[in-house]
């Protein structure tokens, strides 16, 4: 099939979101301008940059009369923390997917547990093997949705990495250990459970 996406695909799902997998859960903590703490689960999630460490997630609906949460928090208090998704935190990190109000810390809500973190002000996910404590770098605004909402990206300079000492072995991180889970299309996820390594080649030399 081809997909002119200025026009219906006639499916029963956008299709879109399988064609770009997988992608990683950005778990983003942010504290509000009031002290409110927000958690929240981001699949338009990544790292953009080595040197200087660089993330970014993006949200939809986002509007000046009602924001994300998430966005907005970075933005206004200049900070914000993603703990990394492992496999066993899976059904708790979609509980905090839950359209609840801005007044709702989701952590709470959901019963997790969060620690402190070096660097910044939001708390971490105390039992996320990964965590990338951010400043807040800037947003891009993005062309609205079909439905009038906005859709915008967040970037974040990671100033400190916490890992988990039980995910190290022979001082690298062993992805395999914790299963990171990503975002398929539709509500489908999935984890990473086969690791392969594949060397960058030299450079041929030119034949004489």
């Amino acid at each position: 099939m081809f997909w002119n996406t200025n026009e219906p695909h006639g499916l029963p799902r956008d299709p879109f979101k399988s064609c770009v997998i997988p992608r990683p859960i950005g778990w983003i903590s942010t504290i509000s301008p009031d002290g409110v703490a927000n958690l929240a689960p981001y699949s338009f999630f990544n790292g953009v940059a080595g040197d200087p460490p660089m993330v970014m997630f993006a949200s939809g609906s986002r509007s000046a009369e009602a924001p994300k949460d998430s966005i907005f928090n970075a933005e206004q208090t200049g900070e914000f923390v993603c703990s990394m998704v492992s496999y066993e935190l899976r059904d708790v990190m979609n509980e905090t997917s839950a359209g609840v109000g801005p007044e709702v810390d989701e952590a709470a809500y959901a019963g997790i547990e969060m620690e402190a973190s070096e660097l910044v002000k939001p708390m971490r996910v105390k039992a996320a093997p990964i965590h990338l404590e951010c400043k807040y770098f800037g947003t891009m605004d993005l062309p609205a949705d079909r439905n009038g909402g906005g859709n915008a990206i967040c970037v974040g300079h990671v100033i400190g990495v916490h890992v988990d000492d039980a995910v190290m072995k022979d001082g690298m991180i062993d992805v395999a250990s914790f299963r990171p889970v990503a975002r398929l299309g539709y509500m489908d996820y999935t984890s990473v459970e086969e690791v392969f390594t594949i060397m960058r080649p030299k450079v041929k030399e030119a034949a004489e």
